[in-house]
């Protein structure tokens, strides 16, 4: 690694660390009733014209609350992708979206995954960007935040049956946190130089003639082919070109914040109208891991020990800080197949500067891989450079931290209770290895806790390793894998990795836009959200009703050195023994093959 990349990794840290305590002390107060009369009063005129209550709710009612204001939210995203060319807001007559890419697309923000199998300014109108995508990025964060919050109270609560309300948790998140610091972002980002307009896209004269080859059409639109069948193209040449505008800058703070990571371009984060400067890299950077961290000291705080709070996140912060160095360095390394001509084709002889393939070089490699590994560790599918052009190890990295189930730091809300059922699991196997009974924050982990656990834990690999085998040996699947071998294995590993974990990244060299693709990786985005949730929820409601039991001298400590050692161990070995062989079929031995030289 060069100094310019331990500085920024440095100065990350130190940022991101210090809006943990006063961020994560406010969302612990999120979790109840606001106590200012004038927001209290506003919140109970809105439940009230809504027609819904503000009663305690248990989890067997919470569940179906989530599920069913999801499903509703995928009906209206659907709805308005079919209908968008006779709906408002498209100054571009936008045609309307194909069932397929729009069932995936719904299912896709709703699940706060946003992966997109499409170009978003070429595809979406402003109305279906803003009222579809946009409303999708804040409520599906806000639902996560619930799910967490339901969770924490599991913890700290004792002899009752009640997980709090959903709907007071969506709104006061909503209300109170997303929209709020969204708000102050976008202005930053505005700034910047990042576009927020409804203008029509504006045709501008460029500095030289571009010359490219297209296809030939005939008078009715449709592509000539030669008596063989192939497809006839033309040289064509253009001093024109077409910049897209739109409200880009109020969707790009919440895709961020959120961990959402939905692109208004196509190109995502790498686009110079949603990215433009290097501190807008670093703020954009910053927020995907803005909130994640804060729960940590949420957690904490709501328990009654921050200690506890801490230690997780020492425990985030531990493997995230070992993907990033790793990143890093691989890219800064280089391709050895492209190491500086008249010099020794070894391990010390490397590419000079290392791989800059698909990055921008406004960014660079350093920003480019922390970016990576931040994108991937959080529930967050922007990128800033194509991890398709990564180094074998480089792009296993990132690969890697979403088979973890995104816990290291992970989705906001999803990455807390991912990584807490990991702590159920690793005092679990601790009360094993000495002969007691497992507990964690005084309540006693039995079998219906670790039932729920094995299926949080274990659904998301099912969904990555099935949906995988399935691309690599059908028809349908292997029609659009463009690379052959072991990239081409890995470019459909990522891809069912990014759905099932709801991140959203994808390598970029696969074409994911097809029926088949659209419909399997929208079910692996469902199953892989509300699969999870469902049993956390029913993990929270369990602990609530548990009596807290006092600490003896045979209880582990739960927030030392030797517990975080422990969960971190826990998250590596489950994440090794469930795709080390998928691994070492993709990223592996694609490695072994470039260093080779075969």
């Amino acid at each position: 690694m060069t100094i310019q990349s331990w500085l920024l990794l440095l100065a990350f840290l130190v940022v991101l660390f210090a809006t943990v305590k006063p961020l994560g002390l406010y969302m612990a107060q999120l979790m109840e009733a606001p106590r200012w009369q004038p927001l209290a009063r506003l919140e109970v005129g809105a439940f009230r014209l809504c027609g819904i209550g503000r009663e305690e709710m248990s989890w067997r009612q919470y569940a179906p609350a989530v599920l069913v204001f999801s499903l509703v939210g995928f009906i209206v995203v659907y709805a308005l992708q079919r209908l968008q060319f006779w709906l408002p807001l498209n100054p571009q007559l936008m045609p309307n979206v194909t069932a397929d890419s729009s069932f995936n697309t719904a299912i896709s923000f709703v699940t706060n995954t946003n992966w997109q199998g499409y170009g978003g300014e070429a595809t979406m109108s402003y109305l279906t960007q803003m009222l579809g995508l946009g409303v999708q990025n804040f409520v599906s964060a806000a639902a996560g935040i619930a799910v967490v919050f339901a969770l924490i109270r599991g913890f700290a609560r004792h002899s009752v049956q009640t997980i709090g309300n959903f709907w007071a948790d969506l709104y006061r998140t909503t209300v109170y946190l997303l929209l709020p610091l969204s708000f102050v972002l976008a202005l930053v980002l505005v700034s910047q130089g990042v576009i927020q307009n409804f203008s029509a896209y504006q045709e501008v004269s460029t500095l030289e003639a571009v010359t490219y080859e297209a296809p030939k059409l005939d008078a009715a639109g449709q592509p000539v082919t030669d008596a063989a069948g192939n497809a006839v193209t033309e040289t064509v040449a253009t001093s024109t070109q077409t910049l897209p505008m739109g409200p880009a800058a109020s969707q790009i703070a919440i895709k961020q914040l959120g961990t959402n990571g939905g692109g208004f371009f196509n190109v995502n984060s790498a686009h110079p109208f949603e990215n433009p400067t290097p501190l807008s890299n670093f703020l954009e950077l910053l927020a995907i891991l803005l909130i994640p961290a804060a729960l940590c000291y949420t957690f904490g705080k709501a328990v009654g020990d921050t200690r506890q709070g801490w230690a997780v996140l020492a425990a985030m912060t531990v493997i995230f800080v070992g993907a990033a160095i790793a990143t890093m360095t691989f890219e800064q390394q280089g391709n050895p197949l492209l190491a500086t001509p008249g010099v020794d084709q070894t391990a010390s002889a490397l590419q000079s500067g290392g791989n800059m393939e698909g990055k921008e070089t406004r960014h660079g490699i350093g920003a480019s891989a922390l970016w990576a590994t931040a994108t991937t560790a959080a529930s967050n599918g922007s990128v800033n450079s194509m991890h398709d052009s990564y180094t074998p190890l480089g792009g296993l990295v990132p690969m890697l931290l979403m088979q973890l189930g995104e816990v290291v730091f992970g989705g906001v809300g999803s990455g807390l209770y991912g990584m807490l059922v990991f702590a159920l699991m690793a005092v679990f196997v601790a009360g094993l290895m000495i002969g007691r009974t497992p507990e964690y924050l005084g309540k006693k982990i039995e079998a219906f806790d670790m039932k729920m656990v094995s299926i949080a834990i274990l659904m998301t690999p099912a969904l990555v390793l099935l949906g995988t085998a399935l691309a690599v040996t059908t028809t349908g699947g292997k029609a659009t894998l463009f690379n052959p071998g072991a990239h081409g294995f890995s470019e459909a590993l990522y891809a069912f990795s990014s759905a099932a974990n709801n991140n959203g990244s994808a390598f970029a060299g696969l074409g994911a836009n097809t029926p088949f693709y659209n419909g399997w990786l929208g079910v692996a985005m469902w199953f892989g959200r509300f699969a999870v949730i469902v049993p956390v929820l029913a993990i929270a409601g369990s602990l609530a009703a548990k009596k807290r039991l006092a600490q003896g001298p045979g209880t582990m400590p739960t927030h030392g050195p030797l517990f975080v050692g422990l969960l971190v161990g826990t998250v590596l070995l489950v994440a090794a023994l469930t795709y080390v062989p998928a691994l070492a079929l993709g990223p592996a031995v694609e490695h072994l093959i470039l260093w080779t030289g075969h």
